[in-house]
């Protein structure tokens, strides 16, 4: 039922006479929020089918069954805490499989609800339970997901841009257009900190003391915590004032009653399928970037092995699960000594954690992946940012030839499970992101993680593990544009240097998401958008990188911009037919197809990368958009995209999927139309990016599904608070809400 038909039915309730309303709330048909007595049984109920270790019943409320909504069990009697989550059919049924031997809470939480009281079961049991309506608007949106809060932020005006500076409107003639505040907005600040967050919209902040106004307080509770120095810069990119003046009265609003303007839709149709097992894992004082299952080459590698994590700047412990015995504890990841340590970083109060710096890692653990055989590369730093003297100018080898190096803040490393032992893998380039390629050196290729970035660097794995030589292993080459069209690396045009038509171009469009194609040789890069780098008038692309048979000396570059009104690509993959998946911070799932290019990528366009607009194609992200802005576009945001080529979740191969952490779901596009899968406990579901493995060939729905964990840097902003720890997510997807 949807929340305006609920709304229709409250009102023609109200209008019965008293008698007739007394004898409806005596029958038991407007539930107070109580379990249903174990003896009534509806009708529905008679249906299903609950196995010993399921459980399974009716969520109705006075309204009648509840469509759409979520059963959550929870319990602490496993090695650690232990989820899971399933949706009501139609019929307001509900079936949660295969769950471990415990005693679990069950309650139900949905839009248009409160949550109902935590009752307590066991599996093989049926329960039936009553859902409790929200007694006004208020309590029901505090369960939206938080673009709907975060949507309410004002936005400058189209007209105010560019921006006249501290003596004009307060934005910064850097400025140039809207996109630039937004992109600024979504892919600094709600990329780490999921700003719909209660914590974040509602401040706690006493302890941090009195303030004159909320702009005192926002400057204030932005000095918090470890990663001030970051959201200084953010703010004061966006005009400190300016941005200072929109989030206090952002957040004035709030607290003085005012309320989303949209109401989400419950889950329909394929939404409904899913199943999420969630677990606890690493500490309340850490946050993880990733979690990886299996070899995005072949997802049954690994399969029913343990998960993996990578908390960033955080710890340089490893988390680790066993899904299987359900089971976490975590690996120590090696450094050299004079490895610089986030715990000696500017820090402030915080309201959470008073003076203690809570993050000590020395790794910056930012990306893993699996190869074939079921080791572990990470992108993670192993020394201090200074290059050996074989990356920089006077060095023999090729590439500090072409393009000496002189630091590296990250480099890689290698985890061998079966002998648990690290390998550390010194890189004269920096690493953010990485992946295999197709190639038989299983060649590594990694992203620098910032746009300024001068090259794309990658390992030969191949060669590596068998001579353990860093050095010779690996290489790295410039982006240089292909402006005449000769189709080969010629003389080019230095970054500094203008464009000339008569040769190629050398030019900074540094990855940030990094992918091998799997139907040819070459690599597809995307490069950040200046609200993230930094880099004023810089746009973000989608970058084409064509290695040829010695990088160095003979890669190409193709630069994309997304089409006129839309901005900020962030994360890449690509399908088996070739074509490239982004999400824009314009608000869409983005795909681009390069072989609907109808003119020749050459002449200056081709540095710009204001060529090819015929390759695109958006798809609008649900929800709402930010008052004032296009309305093509979405408030909300994703951080990373991920192509399903294998059917791992079940809904088909080549299924695109965007990590919408500003909408707690992943969204996939499925035959042309957007789903979106949430998880609505803990709320503040936010992550980063996913894969997905294959256990079980043969074992149907269950034998597969997606991996992914919590992304926020802020745990102790969502709904638990200050000893929320991350959680690893298993999501599934059975062919009706009700099965096995």
């Amino acid at each position: 039922m949807s929340i305006s038909e609920r709304a229709s039915l409250t009102r023609r309730c109200a209008g019965l006479p008293a008698v007739a309303l007394a004898a409806l709330l005596a029958s038991g048909l407007v539930g107070a929020g109580a379990q249903a007595p174990a003896t009534r049984m509806p009708a529905a109920a008679s249906a299903l089918r609950v196995g010993a270790t399921d459980i399974g019943g009716v969520v109705s409320s006075g309204h009648g069954p509840e469509a759409g909504v979520w059963v959550i069990a929870e319990t602490t009697d496993l090695p650690t805490k232990f989820a899971k989550i399933v949706v009501t059919d139609d019929a307001g049924r509900y079936l949660i499989p295969s769950l471990p031997k415990a005693r679990y809470k069950l309650w139900v939480r949905g839009y248009g609800l409160v949550d109902s009281p935590r009752v307590d079961a066991e599996p093989g049991k049926m329960v039936n339970l009553t859902a409790t309506i929200a007694p006004n608007p208020a309590a029901a949106a505090k369960y939206y997901p938080g673009v709907y809060w975060y949507s309410m932020l004002k936005i400058p005006a189209a007209s105010d841009f560019p921006g006249t500076g501290d003596d004009g409107n307060g934005i910064p003639p850097f400025m140039k257009n809207q996109g630039n505040w937004i992109d600024l907005v979504k892919n600094t600040c709600q990329s780490c900190h999921a700003l719909g967050s209660e914590n974040i919209r509602s401040p706690h902040v006493k302890e941090l003391g009195t303030f004159a106004n909320s702009a005192e307080m926002w400057m204030r509770r932005l000095q918090s915590g470890q990663a001030m120095a970051r959201m200084a810069s953010g703010i004061s990119r966006l005009g400190p004032q300016k941005g200072l003046s929109l989030f206090a009265d952002w957040t004035d609003r709030i607290a003085a009653g005012e309320l989303p303007a949209s109401t989400p839709p419950r889950p329909t149709g394929v939404e409904r399928n899913m199943v999420a097992t969630v677990w606890n894992w690493a500490s309340p004082t850490h946050y993880m970037h990733d979690a990886i299952s299996t070899d995005k080459r072949n997802p049954r590698v690994n399969a029913n092995g343990y998960i993996y994590g990578s908390p960033e700047e955080s710890t340089d412990l490893v988390p680790v699960l066993d899904p299987r015995t359900n089971r976490t504890w975590n690996i120590a990841h090696p450094y050299l000594p004079g490895t610089p340590s986030v715990a000696d970083d500017p820090d402030g109060t915080s309201v959470f954690w008073g003076d203690t710096p809570i993050w000590d890692g020395h790794t910056s653990n930012h990306n893993l992946i699996f190869d074939e055989k079921g080791r572990l590369w990470f992108a993670a730093r192993s020394r201090g940012p200074d290059n050996p003297a074989w990356c920089k100018k006077g060095s023999d080898l090729a590439s500090a030839k072409l393009v000496p190096l002189d630091s590296s803040v990250r480099q890689l490393s290698l985890y061998d499970p079966k002998s648990k032992k690290f390998t550390l893998i010194d890189t004269c380039f920096t690493t953010q992101h990485l992946y295999f390629g197709h190639d038989p050196d299983n060649t590594l290729w990694t992203s620098a993680g910032f746009a300024g970035a001068t090259v794309v660097g990658w390992l030969d794995t191949k060669k590596f593990l068998q001579t353990h030589d860093a050095k010779t292993a690996q290489g790295w080459a410039p982006l240089i544009v292909d402006v005449p069209g000769w189709g080969k690396r010629g003389p080019f045009a230095e970054i500094k240097d203008p464009i000339d038509l008569t040769k190629q171009k050398r030019v900074v469009a540094g990855f940030y998401g990094v992918q091998s194609s799997p139907v040819d040789d070459t690599i597809w890069g995307q490069s950040m958008d200046s609200g993230f780098s930094n880099i004023n008038d810089q746009p973000g692309y989608i970058v084409h990188f064509i290695p040829g048979k010695d990088p160095t000396n003979t890669a190409l570059a193709e630069l994309f911009q997304p089409p006129p009104g839309a901005f900020g690509p962030r994360g890449v993959d690509i399908d088996t037919k070739g074509v490239v998946w982004t999400t824009l911070s314009s608000g869409e799932l983005a795909s681009f197809d390069r072989s609907k290019c109808k003119l020749p990528l050459t002449g200056a366009k081709a540095v710009t990368g204001e060529q090819c607009y015929e390759g695109w194609t958006l798809y609008r992200y649900p929800g709402p958009q930010f008052a004032g802005v296009d309305p093509a576009g979405s408030a909300d945001h994703a951080y990373y995209v991920w192509v399903d080529r294998d059917n791992t979740f079940g809904l088909g191969r080549d299924v695109p999927m965007a990590m919408t952490n500003g909408g707690e779901a992943i969204t996939a596009l499925v035959a042309g139309k957007l789903v979106q899968f949430h998880v609505p406990y803990p709320a503040g579901f936010f992550t980063k990016n996913v894969d997905g493995r294959i256990d079980d060939p043969n074992g149907g729905w269950q034998g597969k599904g997606l991996w992914t964990t919590s992304g926020t840097r802020a745990m102790f902003h969502n709904e638990t608070g200050k000893g929320e720890s991350p959680r690893v997510y298993h999501i599934q997807l059975r062919p009706d809400p009700l099965a096995h």
